[in-house]
């Protein structure tokens, strides 16, 4: 099938910092769009300021599905991502408009576009079973011993990123093969729509790092730790190993309320933490087909090219 008589959708994507929320604002105001949220924090209800969440009255102006979705206690997965916007899109569709999928969780927008590999669920004794051995020996020695049996998974991960490790060490125990080998036979299952894939990316990592410790500080200055303080009044049971809570920032915070770091160190670590999510995407958008690419550092080269490929898209 042509991709041409298919329906149209808009990709826009970008590491956190690079504009993405106020490019896709822009855009709602010039054509027959809606907003879909692609991130993995924002679906969940009371963290907002350590997820740079758009505030109500700026979503009063310009809604965003997927956003304020469930409390921080529970999971939100790829596979509920892929189905809930798969509905919503159809849904924007048959109104006559057309779908902007906007943000930067680029394992969402993966598999919305290819489909998901046939991966073993979640189980959650061999999860408590990798948690009591790297508390033990530390996720750097975990992100090794992932490397020996899945040496390619492993060199797309930080040897801290506690989550992706332990998932693609489960997924290995579960079904005795490694992700890599798993993701080679995926039966695709591609997105039905003619896409525009839109990316926003530093001309210079400089100034996007300095966005970056800019924000940070603004979210402590805006309240980030009372905000966590007050999300475990009211969900007692989370802690660091919670979904939830292993979105940047907010393990950082915990950690500081636990009295294991500093004002100095929470506000480095905090920082550090969000330039390297910010180096993870910028390596997923590399590796995507077909993606045009719009500098993030320039606020009114964002509007514009941005307006120029969608016009065009669109016509």
């Amino acid at each position: 099938m042509n991709k041409k008589s298919l329906p149209k959708a808009i990709f826009l994507m970008g590491p956190t910092a690079s504009g993405k929320t106020n490019a896709a604002i822009s855009l709602l105001q010039d054509y027959p769009i809606e907003l879909i949220s692609v991130d993995s924090a924002l679906v969940y209800k009371g963290m907002d300021i350590g997820t740079a969440k758009p505030d109500a009255e700026t979503l009063k102006r310009a809604p965003h599905h997927l956003i304020d979705l469930i409390p921080p206690t529970e999971a939100y997965s790829a596979a509920n991502f892929r189905t809930d916007a798969l509905a919503l899109m159809s849904d924007i569709t048959a109104r006559g408009k057309v779908a902007l999928l906007v943000g930067g969780t680029m394992l969402y927008f993966k598999a919305l576009e290819s489909g998901l590999g046939n991966l073993p669920e979640a189980n959650q004794a061999i999860r408590d079973k990798l948690d009591l051995e790297a508390k033990a020996v530390g996720w750097p020695t975990m992100h090794q011993k992932l490397a020996s049996i899945d040496p390619e998974t492993a060199a797309r991960l930080m040897p801290n990123d506690m989550q992706r490790i332990q998932r693609a060490l489960e997924v290995y125990e579960v079904s005795g093969e490694t992700m890599t080998a798993l993701y080679a036979r995926q039966t695709s299952d591609p997105l039905p729509y003619h896409m525009l894939k839109l990316a926003l990316v530093p001309s210079d990592r400089k100034v996007l790092h300095q966005r970056i410790a800019l924000r940070f500080e603004q979210m402590l200055a805006d309240g980030f730790i009372n905000e966590v303080k007050d999300m475990l009044i009211q969900y007692p049971s989370l802690t660091a190993d919670t979904t939830s809570m292993r979105c940047v920032g907010y393990r950082q915070a915990l950690m500081y309320l636990n009295g294991e770091y500093d004002d100095v160190e929470l506000q480095d670590r905090g920082i550090f933490a969000t330039r390297q999510l910010a180096k993870r995407q910028l390596t997923w958008l590399r590796g995507m087909d077909d993606v045009q690419t719009v500098d993030c550092i320039n606020e009114i080269e964002i509007k514009e090219s941005t307006n120029q490929l969608v016009k065009l898209f669109l016509s």
